[in-house]
This record gives C-alpha cells, structure tokens and sequence, in this order.
C-alpha cells in the first residue's frame, strides 16, 4: 500500500494543490462579497432586531424570539459565505429555505399576527430568498456548477 500521508504538512506539493488552488480563486472571484453577501449579513441583522424596532415584542414575544433566532442564523450564514466561500457555497440555498419560512412563519409562530407584523416577515422572507438565490447563482456561476 502506498505511502499517502504528507508527514511535513507542506502540501505545496500534494498533486492537487494547484488545482483546489484554481477552483478556490474561481470561487473567490466570481463572488462580489459588497454586492451579495452584505445585504444577506444587513438583513439578518435587521430579521434579528425588527421587534425592538416594530415595536411587537411585547405583543408578539414568540414571534420576536423566533426573529432573533432566524435573524443571527441568517447574519451567520451571510458571515460563512464572506469568509469562507469555499465551503460555504453550497449553503447558500438555506437562505432560500429561511426566507420561505420568514413568509410563513407568522401565522404558524405567532398568535393571530396584525398586519405590519406579517407583512415585515414577508417583506424580509422574500428578501431572502431572492438574496439566497443570487447567492446560490453567484456561486454556482462562479465555481463552473451547473443547476
């Protein structure tokens, strides 16, 4: 059996390196971090804090923990695409999925939400979702996928 681990932890000369090298710039590349994933990161923060700003956390407290919760997932989420594309490519369709749950989320979560309540949630859940999808294009376009 042949010898394959690298004992030195130099991988400059692992036989791939140049090629996960390549894959990462075209990741890195075709990724505008300023024009995707700090609109993802804005609107996690803002998902986090909209019922201290709407002022329905005390109406709504169920509904305000389930924002601050899906908020900091979102504002994570958009971190992990910023720092470490790479990995974090493939996740960008859970921003989708967070976002059709912001849309749904108020009759489910909350008690017989009024009106500016759901329509905040449905507001930030198609942000996200059209956001999670110009991300998962981004990255799919940029590391050669194809859909």
């Amino acid at each position: 059996m042949a010898d394959v681990s690298h004992a030195g932890g130099d991988i400059t000369s692992h036989p791939d390196a140049s090629e996960m090298r390549a894959r990462y710039e075209r990741v890195i590349g075709g990724r505008d971090v300023a024009l995707v994933d700090g609109p993802v990161f804005l609107l996690g923060l803002y998902c986090a804090v909209s019922p201290w700003v709407l002022h329905y956390s005390t109406s709504q407290p169920d509904l305000a923990t389930h924002n601050l919760i899906m908020g900091i997932a979102i504002g994570v989420l958009a971190l992990g695409f910023t720092v470490t594309p790479g990995r974090m490519y493939g996740l960008s369709w859970a921003i989708c999925a967070m976002g059709t749950w912001m849309i749904i989320s108020p009759w489910i979560v909350g008690t017989s939400p009024d009106t500016g309540v759901a329509l905040n949630s449905i507001i930030v859940g198609a942000l996200a979702v059209v956001l999670g999808a110009l991300c998962a294009l981004t990255a799919n376009r940029s590391s050669g996928n194809r859909l």
